[in-house]
Parts: C-alpha cells; structure tokens; sequence
C-alpha cells in the first residue's frame, strides 16, 4: 500500500522526522527531517527497515533531489551518555529540524512521544515510517548517513564489523568488545541485553 504524502487535510508544510542508531553499542545517533512538495507521489520510498541497501541509496538520491528541504543531524556518544538515547533521539530530530531551510508548519514525528524544542506543532505517528512518505525519506536518510558514517569507522575499528553491523549489538560485535576492550566510539550508557558479560 502506497504511503501518505499529507497528515494534514490542509496544505500545510509538513516535515517527516525520524532516527536511526537508538538500540547501538557504538557510534552516533543520526536523526533526518524531509519536507516534500504538497501532495508528493513516490511508490519506491517506504521504512528504511523494508529496504536493503542498494534500495535505500536510489532512493536517497531520489529524496535529496525531490524534497523541498532536507536535514541531517547527529548526536554524539558522549551527549548520549550524558543525557540518555530517548532524550538523544529527541534532540536529534529538534537539531535536523532547526537545520531546515525551509520552515514547516506541522512536523510528524515517528513514535509515541516527543520533546519540541521548536515552536512548531507536533503529531507523534507510531510506525509512522510506513505510513508517511516525508517520514519515511527521513528514516533512509538517518541510515544511510549513520551507516555511511560507521562504514569510515570501520577502517580504523576493523576488529568490530561495523561495516557489516553499523554498531549493532551483534554476538560477533559483544565478543569484539570481550576481546579488545571499548573503543572512544562505544555508548558507555548502553545497558547490555545479552548472557554476554560486558562492564561499560
């Protein structure tokens, strides 16, 4: 089933926002806002957990050309320590909107809650990333970004597979750390949910 391009019965400008890195051992959290044009058609875009990779890179180019406005923000693994993931994702997409060049008159947000930092109305959508074009666009740019982001990490932390598992609690990435210790990329927040044995 195609995706919504309009919450909104009004044409307003909506920009879809949404995160990718929350559940890392490692790495930043990368967080996108899209606006498309009003009532904007594109059958391909969908949740980028729906998507393997060589889809979700067409379909990046294919948003950054099509969308009114676009934005990338990250938050780092030190502010994610500090101030925990939920509040990090929630500081993520205020940074990618605030980075908009155009400023929205509604955002959606993808899950069931939201701290705004901005004036701007809120809708919380649960899996809002199949159900929202501009939502969806978001969640590939926030992969494909951070993905891209942990793949040049990985030149220099090969021993971890964040090529391969983007920062991941993987069982290969949980026995990297058994064996060569944290890196100044890894979450030292991160509870770990695994019979894995690891101190952060």
């Amino acid at each position: 089933m195609a995706l919504k391009s309009q919450f909104s019965e009004y044409a307003l400008i909506e920009a879809g926002c949404d995160e990718a890195g929350r559940g890392c051992l490692a790495g930043p959290l990368f967080a996108a806002a899209v606006i498309f044009p009003f009532n904007y058609v594109n059958e391909q875009l969908n949740d980028s957990k729906q998507l393997n990779k060589a889809q979700r890179e067409t379909l990046r180019k294919i948003i950054m050309k099509d969308a009114v406005a676009y934005s990338i923000a990250s938050v780092s693994e030190a502010v994610i320590d500090e101030i925990n993931i939920l509040n990090a994702s929630f500081r993520g997409m205020n940074l990618a909107v605030k980075g908009l060049k155009v400023q929205p008159e509604l955002l959606l947000i993808d899950g069931n809650r939201f701290k705004n930092e901005t004036a701007i109305p809120y809708q919380c959508i649960i899996k809002g990333d199949a159900k929202y074009l501009a939502i969806a666009a978001a969640s590939i740019l926030a992969k494909t970004f951070r993905d891209d982001f942990m793949e040049d990490l990985d030149a220099e932390f090969s021993m971890y597979g964040w090529k391969q598992n983007k920062g991941y609690p993987t069982k290969a990435h949980q026995e990297a750390l058994l064996k060569f210790g944290k890196t100044p990329y890894h979450r030292k927040s991160f509870q770990m949910k695994s019979q894995l044995k690891i101190e952060f």
